[in-house]
């Protein structure tokens, strides 16, 4: 039940993560739970010491409390420019962390933001401060990952070196940015082109793990080789762009099996080849989804592990079924009656089967898009439901009680269930309850009908909307997080060997239970590569080529001296053949440009004081040339002074 205890539920503890005061890493743990499966390992350190991790991140935390010290519009903290987040307060995070712990910063300001979205639970009260600087830490993160101008460090240093900080005297796992900013679904930050850069080298297997230090990626080495036969390497199927190909590959081929094997059915209950290899690709599947919840624990379960649950489960039924029917005679009535039972559960998961389909689409944008706002419509219908469950027993208990009543029996369950059921789905039949204890139960069934399609239907539409309105508001950051987090869950252990299923079957029963238990570890590394070289040949034959002509780019770029993976776009194609600053262009546009980084108001209030300051230099230089004027006639000043008193005396006179 993890965080749920009786303290909570009766109102006696209100904090909302109290477990964490006991198991100093619980809500740490429980963040990485979609990055699953993850490499685990005791030998695993910080790039920098925990210690100086932490104090980094407590010194961020000063910053951003002195930087948004109360409630604010947070257009002014997100906007371009912003007043709020300034230059001075970018330059002020970077030199957190000093020249020795520079790398750590971005680190750390997802640190804070987890400490921020946690504070906001605890002091409801001040929910929106705390959640504005959340806000705060991913912008300062996501502008210094933009204005980095070395991509090496950018991707080594700051992205891929994981770190750890100090929670109740002990280190925490060590984790880096790309997984923090997918645990914490830190949008900004994923959609910065630093961040996305990385997920693409890391989405085709220019950034692999080191085989000696998984803590460290590093640069693959063969990716400029324009040689053919330097990329027919079977480690190269752990780029999770190969992994998400070969996925697909088998889930067609998976549909491929079910459909031929739902169009020839065997009447006499034998299973063929079809059938067999049907069976043969589920048992894969559960035995890979097993693996998963042995590795990782009752974290991975989601809705996805949920849905191919239930198609797994009913695929394996009907082979149950099957094999009760191949125990019978042939001609033995059991035999065709379990027969028949069992094409029935595999005819039931037919739209399992398509919708299967989705899981492994999702890198195309369209149905990533889609899943997303799908994932979050689940999520809020979690609140329909749970109004639901506790409507549907009330009205279902006076509905018994009432039948109890009257005849002291209830003979009318089902009738009861299915009448609910009907007007769940929007068909409700009234004429039942005419004499259903009258007038009680017809009465009771109009309330019910109230307030199922009347209330909780329009609270479920108004939720959907909700989520898709605020999916498809942030739908290009939304889609970029869903596929950071693909990207992610591909990302395994140098020595791991990638058996996609059901080619995992053979690695347990051809490999691991034969050879793994006796066997040295160098020779059974070696034992794996040559299996996986010869199942993924087809594959490697086809990849190899491609990466052969990817090989030729990188030198070309390289060559232009442009980065790896640039692109000649066609506006680029003919920008060489001009010169802009030679003809005046240049001047001209920079006359005509506004200036984004001042409003119109201060740009006007700037020109006005630079006028008045002008007008105070020529009003102080006139007041020195007039008294100089008169410094120059000094002594017939002073006679024209006597002048004048002497006729001013006689005129009084």
């Amino acid at each position: 039940m993890g965080g749920l205890s009786w303290r909570k539920l009766l109102g006696w503890d209100r904090h909302p993560s109290d477990g964490h005061r006991h198991d100093y890493d619980s809500w740490w743990h429980d963040s990485r739970r979609r990055l699953l499966p993850h490499y685990h390992d005791e030998s695993l350190e910080s790039a920098i010491p925990p210690q100086a991790v932490t104090e980094v991140a407590l010194r961020l935390r000063h910053l951003i409390e002195q930087c948004v010290p109360c409630e604010l519009n947070p257009d002014l903290v997100t906007r371009p420019h912003s007043k709020v987040i300034t230059t001075k307060v970018i330059k002020a995070a970077k030199e957190a962390g000093g020249k020795e712990h520079g790398a750590c910063v971005v680190f750390c300001l997802l640190v804070n933001k987890r400490w921020w979205k946690h504070q906001s639970l605890v002091e409801l009260w001040d929910a929106d401060l705390h959640n504005l600087r959340a806000v705060a830490c991913e912008v300062i993160a996501k502008q210094i990952i933009e204005t980095e101008n070395d991509p090496t460090y950018l991707l080594h240093s700051v992205l891929l070196k994981r770190y750890s900080i100090i929670i109740n005297g002990k280190p925490t796992p060590p984790a880096n940015v790309v997984e923090r900013a997918v645990d914490l679904h830190a949008l900004r930050v994923i959609g910065s082109s630093g961040y996305q850069k990385c997920i693409n080298f890391l989405w085709k297997g220019w950034l692999v793990q080191d085989e000696d230090d998984p803590s460290t990626f590093v640069d693959y080495k063969d990716k400029d080789n324009t040689s053919y036969c330097a990329h027919l390497d079977p480690d190269r199927m752990r780029a999770p762009m190969y992994q998400n190909v070969t996925q697909m590959l088998f889930s067609f081929f998976y549909l491929i099996l079910y459909t031929l094997a739902m169009n020839s059915v065997n009447a006499r209950g034998e299973i063929d080849l079809i059938e067999g290899l049907l069976y043969v690709f589920t048992i894969g599947y559960i035995c890979d989804e097993l693996s998963k919840l042995w590795k990782a624990g009752h974290q991975i379960l989601s809705f996805w592990h949920a849905f191919n649950s239930v198609l797994y489960a009913l695929v394996t039924t009907s082979l149950a079924m099957r094999f009760i029917a191949l125990s019978a005679g042939v001609d033995d009535p059991i035999r065709h009656q379990y027969t028949t039972l069992s094409y029935n559960f595999l005819a039931v998961s037919a739209p399992l089967f398509w919708g299967r389909l989705l899981l492994y689409l999702d890198s195309f944008r369209f149905f990533g898009a889609m899943l997303v706002v799908l994932k979050v419509m689940m999520k809020e219908s979690m609140i329909f439901f749970a109004l639901l469950i506790v409507i549907f027993i009330g009205f279902l208990q006076a509905f018994i009680g009432l039948d109890f009543a009257e005849d002291q029996a209830a003979e009318d369950f089902y009738f009861i269930i299915q009448a609910m059921a009907n007007a769940l789905m929007q068909s409700p039949d009234f004429s039942g309850f005419d004499k259903f204890s009258h007038p009680f139960g017809l009465i009771l069934y109009y309330c019910f009908t109230f307030v199922v399609m009347v209330v909780l239907l329009n609270i479920l539409i108004a939720l959907y909307n909700s989520a898709y309105e605020d999916i498809y508001d942030n739908a290009n950051d939304e889609y970029l997080a869903m596929f950071a987090q693909k990207t992610m869950t591909f990302v395994r252990a140098p020595d791991e060997n990638v058996f996609i299923p059901p080619l995992n079957l053979i690695e347990i029963f051809c490999l691991a239970i034969p050879f793994e238990w006796w066997m040295s570890k160098k020779t059974y590394e070696h034992l794996n590569d040559i299996v996986m070289a010869a199942l993924y040949s087809p594959l490697l034959l086809v990849s190899a080529y491609f990466e052969m002509r990817t090989a030729q780019e990188i030198r070309g770029n390289r060559a232009r001296g442009e980065e790896d993976d640039d692109t000649i776009e066609e506006w680029e194609q003919m920008s060489d053949h001009f010169d802009f600053e030679g003809d005046g262009w240049s001047k001209t546009v920079a006359s005509a440009k506004s200036n984004l980084e001042e409003d119109a108001d201060v740009v006007e209030i700037k020109k006005l004081k630079q006028e008045v300051e002008e007008l105070k230099k020529m009003i102080e230089g006139l007041t020195k040339f007039i008294a100089g004027e008169k410094g120059l006639g000094n002594g017939d000043t002073e006679e024209l002074k006597e002048v004048d008193e002497e006729g001013e005396s006689s005129g009084g006179t």
